[in-house]
């Protein structure tokens, strides 16, 4: 009888250990994806602060190009009414496309900037310009750590035992944050910005 109970006393406490170690297993999970999430949170965060520094030097680059290039008229409503929808928010994905827009948009101004000599002469403009590729290398790097921490958020709710917390809390795969193909094409195109007058 002696052996009964300590069959049975030791079946109970290696249940016992099995559960307790699910639990901390599934609370330790629970933890790194909740980490996870708010990290990605974070990293936008950064992205939204660059991306707002833009909004900001775009009416002054459109100001500035408007009384140089005041006929120019489509481009200009163009460039503004791209930063609205983009000042707008909304999620993440809705983001992208509205960034997307805008970076074209400027993309073209630019552009336009290089049939006028003078207003590429202009000090205001050059140094416009200089904030405008600062601010863009620096949203390049939050684009890329809040990326980084999508991927890994993204990864961590895919894996095991990831995905069975993932799937019981109703944790999602979560986009990036790209340039789509458009815009990337724009990007390389960007005319060659010489400051020489």
């Amino acid at each position: 009888m002696g052996s009964i109970w300590n069959y049975t006393d030791t079946v109970l406490w290696l249940l016992g250990l099995s559960l307790i170690f699910a639990i901390v297993v599934a609370v330790g999970v629970y933890n790194r994806v909740a980490a996870l999430r708010q990290r990605r949170k974070s990293a936008f965060a950064d992205v939204d602060v660059q991306l707002k520094l833009r909004y900001d030097l775009v009416p002054n680059m459109v100001e500035t190009v408007k009384g140089y290039a005041a006929h120019e008229k489509t481009i200009l409503e163009e460039v503004t009414n791209a930063r609205a929808t983009a000042m707008r928010g909304g999620a993440i994905a809705d983001r992208v496309k509205s960034e997307a827009a805008l970076g074209a948009a400027m993309t073209n101004l630019l552009a336009v900037a290089e049939n006028y000599p003078q207003l590429k002469a202009d000090a205001n403009f050059r140094q416009l310009q200089a904030d405008l590729s600062d601010i863009e290398n620096k949203i390049a790097a939050a684009r890329r750590f809040f990326n980084n921490a999508t991927s890994e958020y993204n990864t961590t709710i895919t894996q095991v035992p990831g995905v069975i917390i993932a799937h019981f809390f109703n944790y999602r795969e979560e986009p990036f944050f790209e340039l789509d193909p458009a815009e990337q094409k724009a990007a390389q195109a960007a005319p060659k910005v010489s400051f020489g007058t």
